[in-house]
């Protein structure tokens, strides 16, 4: 069973991503939020604040593993492909503080 405490570092992880993390599509911008997506990110992040090890290669190798349905679900790309860079360093720089906060 998880924690009250792991639930809530999960809770407010997802938060900061779902609000600051945006897929790019035609210069459209869907934030993860928007695509029900920053829980899942929390999740997939979190163990890498337990074991101390947010690098940004880890933290993109974790979003290469988080597969996104599109167009009905004829295909999945790797939430990587869908992210713009800037979105990825915003990532690490949210990771390296939770990590501090923890």
């Amino acid at each position: 069973m998880v924690s009250t405490n792991t639930n809530k570092i999960i809770e407010a992880l997802a938060f900061e991503i779902g609000d600051n993390l945006y897929i790019d599509i035609a210069k459209w911008h869907l934030y993860l939020s928007n695509a029900k997506l920053h829980t899942v990110v929390a999740e997939k992040m979190y163990p890498l604040l337990v074991d101390n090890t947010i690098t940004e290669d880890r933290i993109f190798e974790v979003l290469s593993s988080i597969p996104v349905k599109i167009g009905g679900g004829k295909k999945e790309l790797p939430l990587t492909d869908l992210l713009t860079l800037q979105s990825q360093m915003h990532l690490v720089n949210i990771m390296r503080t939770f990590q501090q906060e923890i």
